[in-house]
């Protein structure tokens, strides 16, 4: 096929998807796998800022694929991998208030004295807290 292609209703010439204009947004992600190759070790320094520099300075699709042409695909980080690292972030949260809620309760309890009543809150929101770290704690205990 040439470099045009007719246009459906008005007969003028389209241009190819290779010979359309790239977008700020097409640069950015290109950087951003150029970056990620550098951070691999696949490209050295001078390479990393010489490919960048082609990569902003890119007009079209076509200009924009020729940093990325000898380099494998990069994978983006998994779904599931980004889902594990937010619930890991959550169950730091939760243990983090279940001690700071305890320990506070603990000290008002020694400055009270008396029975130790912070057992009934230590007992239940351990049991909470157990079992949202029980995903974790099977899976290192099975995988070791």
């Amino acid at each position: 096929m040439g470099k045009h292609r007719r246009g459906v209703t008005s007969g003028e010439p389209v241009p190819e998807p290779r010979d359309v204009r790239a977008s700020d947004r097409e640069r950015e992600r290109v950087a951003e796998v150029l970056r990620e190759h550098g951070a691999a070790g696949r490209l050295a320094v001078d390479e990393l800022v010489e490919r960048l520099e082609q990569a902003y300075e890119a007009r079209t699709r076509a200009e924009l694929a020729a940093p990325l042409a000898d380099l494998p695909e990069v994978t983006p980080p998994s779904h599931r991998h980004a889902r594990r690292r937010a619930a890991v972030t959550g169950l730091r949260h939760h243990f983090t208030a279940f001690a700071a809620v305890n320990l506070l309760l603990i000290g008002v309890w020694a400055t009270t004295g008396g029975c130790f009543w912070p057992i009934w809150p230590l007992m239940g929101w351990g049991i909470g807290l157990g079992l949202h770290a029980r995903p974790f704690l099977g899976r290192r205990a099975w995988s070791g």
